[in-house]
């Protein structure tokens, strides 16, 4: 194929994502530019400057790391599992995973408040067994959030993973363990390494989903425990500060971005260094 018509058939795509993504963003970013002052990043210096804000954007980054690393501990050992199931097996399976998707995030939030109320299954669970005496407040907090967002994105990870371990080669694994390699060690050096495409992909899907979720910090955390998507709503919606609003989201979408290229850097150390050994 020439490399005109390969061109042609590109803009299109190009010209919609120049349109839909990028001159959007260019609208939010030029406002928050005009400030009247000399320094074109004051509004950024003084949203930065006030120790409120600066806890609510450490919330919100600790918040998505602690939901991608248990999301990923508790979806390696089940695709690894339903990946090595039989064809039909794995396909129903799958569609088990993918069910609880087609339910709005709203209802499912809602449910999580029957859960991990006062006077919810946990908390009558564990009163009845005596080991509280009284209801925990685990509702409107971050670990109600936490809770939610593994909930919400633990089958985006379980699926990115399958993928990969459906690639994975058994022989390698079975060389190895005829060798003498124990399970950890074939664990850490053979199966992580075939699988760090999936995990990067799986963990940038769901630590990006929690950092800008907004339906699931609004919903369990309430308005005392506020992620930069909850406040980017509150400056717009309820204060009507458009302008800081725009702040915010451009400093979420900056800090989105630089993690997600860490995180990628990260694994690919990770892949060379189990290549290597």
């Amino acid at each position: 194929m020439r490399k005109s018509s390969a061109f042609w058939l590109i803009l299109p795509a190009l010209l919609g994502v120049l349109l839909f993504v990028f001159y959007p963003l260019f609208q939010i970013a030029l406002p928050t530019f005009y400030s009247g002052s000399a320094n074109i990043f004051s509004l950024y210096e003084k949203f930065l400057s006030e120790n409120y804000n600066l806890q609510v954007i450490g919330r919100t980054i600790l918040i998505a790391i602690i939901t991608t690393i248990i999301t990923l501990v508790l979806s390696f050992p089940a695709a690894l599992w339903i990946a090595r199931q039989k064809k039909f097996l794995k396909s129903l399976l799958s569609l088990l995973i993918l069910f609880p998707m087609l339910t709005n995030a709203v209802v499912r939030n809602f449910a999580w408040i029957i859960i991990l109320g006062k006077d919810g299954i946990i908390n009558e669970i564990l009163l009845s067994l005596h080991i509280i005496s009284s209801p925990l407040n685990i509702l409107y907090t971050n670990t109600s959030i936490i809770i939610g967002s593994i909930y919400l994105f633990l089958p985006i990870m379980i699926m990115s993973l399958i993928g990969s371990v459906s690639e994975l080669n058994l022989e390698v694994e079975e060389a190895a363990a005829v060798l003498g390699a124990r399970p950890l060690v074939s664990l850490i050096k053979i199966i992580i390494p075939q699988l760090t495409t999936g995990i990067l992909t799986g963990c940038i899907l769901v630590f990006a989903g929690t950092m800008t979720a907004y339906t699931t910090p609004q919903i369990l955390g309430g308005n005392r425990h506020l992620v930069m998507s909850t406040l980017i709503y509150q400056q717009a919606m309820t204060l009507g500060n458009w302008t800081n609003a725009s702040v915010i989201a451009i400093i979420l979408i900056i800090i989105s971005a630089l993690t997600m290229l860490l995180m990628g850097r990260v694994m690919k150390k990770i892949d060379r260094r189990a290549i290597n050994a």
